[in-house]
This record gives structure tokens, C-alpha cells and sequence, in this order.
């Protein structure tokens, strides 16, 4: 496991030889932008920040590892079943605050206001467009269909990012109707799961695959890519916004809660809020191709705006997780690796 601790502070804070604010930020979010939002935070508030990185996993490790004695106040993470397991292992303490239930929409808190999500991604269908008529896959529920046997790839049913799109669709469908699903994708596999979303994007594109399930940031760096291998993948391929006729495509965020035994509860809070300004939100969007999470937020991308307008499923993000423990069961139980 890598980490790095970098420090940001305002020049002259101590100038007058008062004590500064501290945050101790846990982060695995690892994108350039996020220098941007950190340090903007500390010259905006006088707030010295400092940071670990490192996996997603291994930082809850860490902090789970640390008890009660952990320096950290705040982590950052990315899917909202990270999150949820964060809270099950009992990091975060519930955050009260008029900001946050303002400027958030309902469906990214929880119910308790234990984390928080501050930036969405959605999770599409990629098609090849020489194999596969799109309109035979405009919902996730079409990955089952016998028509598209021998053509699915996807990653691992293990991943984080699939146990959440299952646990959305046992939300909507049900267990019994998700289990349905399940088993027909694993009937409709190419091959074996395996690798990354860009992957199963590279895969669709060569014709390996007809069809993939993949993140939306995964397709917007091979958009914005200027390799001609890069441009060569998004000619040959199409993305499809699932289920816009029914509860929408399904959303995932990157969030975070106030650690437990955070030291510095008031810069903890501050920071949450921070995230939920203007600038931090393009900051904390832009830095991996995805939405703003704050109504009204200008979207700068314009890779990503080019992919038009869609139906966003408004599930809670606390469902996610919830549902996580029985998604995996189904995963396994259909033989979905």
C-alpha cells in the first residue's frame, strides 16, 4: 500500500502566533484536479489540511486498524458500498447540517446523516454498433435476454462497482427477479469476467464482447484521449442510458462521513460543507469525468456534456449498501466471479 501525506496551510498563518485549525483528511480519491479543491479549502477557511492516501479498502483498513486512537476526521472514498461499509464497521458519526441538508439532494445522504455523496457517476451499456442493435439493449434487464447470448462481458460480480448496480436492481426488481437476471448475464457471458471497465470497453470495440456494463468516466477518458487506439475504441462503439423508460439509470457517487473519534469535528463539518460549494463541486467532478451533485452547478465538461441529458435513478445511496450483503449471496449462488 502507497500513502503520502501532503499539507496545505496559508502562508503566514502563524504569523500572529495563532493556533491554526486542523483536518486530518483520509483520502483515495488520487485525481490532479483534487489539489485544487484541497488547497482552495484551506486558503478559503485557514484550515491546515493534511492528507493520507491509499486504496479504498486499505484506508479503512487503516483507520479500523487505528481505534480509537486514529488521526482521522475525515474519508473520502468512492461507492457508495465503500461507504456503507465504512459505517457498518462504525467509522462515521452522524453530521447534522443545515448546509448539507440543503444543498444535497435527498437520495445522496443517508437517513442519518452518517456520509454523504458529493459527486455521481452513472453506469451504462456499452455496444459494439457493427453486432448489437441498441434497441435490443436498452435496459439492464436486456443483458439477460436470450438474444444476447455470448456477448456480455463485465468485471468481476465481487467488484464494488457491480454489487451496487445489484443491490439497485433488488431495490427495483426484487430479490427473486434480480436472482432471474443474474443467472441470465452469467448464461450471456463472452468469457469469464475479467479486468477493468475500460477493459470490457476495449473488449466491445474489438468485437470480443457485443455488449458491456461500465462506469461512465471509464468512456469519457477514452473520449477525451487524443491516442488514435483511444479514438478508434469510441467509433466503434455506443453508450446507451439504461431503463430511461422505467427508474432511470443507475447513479453511484464518491461521499464521505466525519470519522468517529475525529478530533477536529468543526473542520470536519466545514469540510463537508465546502464540498457542496460551486467551485469545489466542479473541482470534485471535473477531476474524474463526472456530475455535480448540487443543483444548479454548471457543468464545464464538455466530453461528458456532449453525452446529452438522461433519467438518473434517485434510489438513496444508503440502499446501495444495504442490499449488499444479499447481492453477493446472489452473485454467488448463479455462479456471477
Amino acid at each position: 500500500m502507497r500513502l503520502s501525506t501532503l499539507t496545505f496551510a496559508l502562508a503566514g498563518l502563524f504569523a500572529t502566533g495563532a493556533v491554526a485549525q486542523e483536518l486530518n483528511l483520509y483520502s483515495s480519491r488520487h485525481y490532479q484536479t483534487d489539489e485544487a479543491l484541497y488547497s482552495n479549502f484551506s486558503k478559503t477557511t485557514g484550515i491546515r489540511l493534511n492528507r493520507i492516501e491509499a486504496g479504498e479498502d486499505p484506508l479503512i483498513a487503516r483507520i479500523i486498524n487505528e481505534g480509537a486512537a486514529s488521526p482521522a476526521d475525515v474519508l473520502v472514498t468512492v461507492d457508495a458500498g465503500r461507504l456503507w461499509r465504512a459505517e457498518q464497521a462504525g467509522l462515521f458519526q452522524p453530521i447534522q447540517s443545515k448546509v448539507l441538508n440543503e444543498r444535497l439532494p435527498a437520495n445522496m445522504r443517508t437517513a442519518d446523516g452518517q456520509w454523504f455523496g458529493f459527486s455521481a457517476r452513472a453506469r451504462v451499456i456499452v455496444y459494439n454498433k457493427l453486432t448489437v442493435n441498441p434497441a435490443d439493449v436498452q435496459n439492464y434487464e436486456d443483458l439477460a435476454n436470450p438474444k444476447m447470448k455470448g456477448k456480455v462481458c463485465t468485471r468481476s460480480g465481487s467488484h464494488i462497482y457491480n454489487l451496487s448496480l445489484m443491490s439497485a436492481l433488488i431495490e427495483h426488481l426484487g430479490e427473486a427477479r434480480a436472482e432471474q437476471w443474474a443467472k441470465g448475464v452469467v448464461d450471456n457471458f463472452a468469457r469469464a469476467p475479467k479486468g477493468g471497465d475500460t477493459d470490457q470497453i476495449t473488449a466491445v470495440a474489438s468485437g470480443e464482447c457485443g455488449v458491456a456494463i461500465t462506469n461512465t468516466y471509464y468512456y469519457v477518458r477514452l473520449m477525451k484521449s487524443t491516442k488514435p487506439e483511444d479514438r478508434k475504441i469510441i467509433e466503434a462503439t455506443g453508450l446507451i442510458w439504461p431503463n430511461q423508460k422505467s427508474f432511470g439509470t443507475h447513479m453511484n457517487v464518491s461521499g464521505a462521513g466525519v470519522i468517529k473519534t475525529a478530533r477536529n469535528k468543526e473542520a470536519a463539518v466545514k469540510f463537508l460543507e465546502y464540498l457542496t460549494g460551486n467551485d469545489a463541486q466542479t473541482y470534485f467532478a471535473e477531476g474524474n469525468n463526472e456530475w455535480p451533485v448540487v443543483k444548479g452547478v454548471a457543468l464545464n465538461n464538455k466530453a461528458l456534456a456532449s453525452l446529452g441529458t438522461f433519467k438518473m435513478d434517485t434510489l438513496n445511496i444508503g440502499l446501495l449498501g444495504k442490499n449488499q450483503p444479499v447481492a453477493q449471496k446472489i452473485f454467488d449462488r448463479v455462479g456471477y466471479k
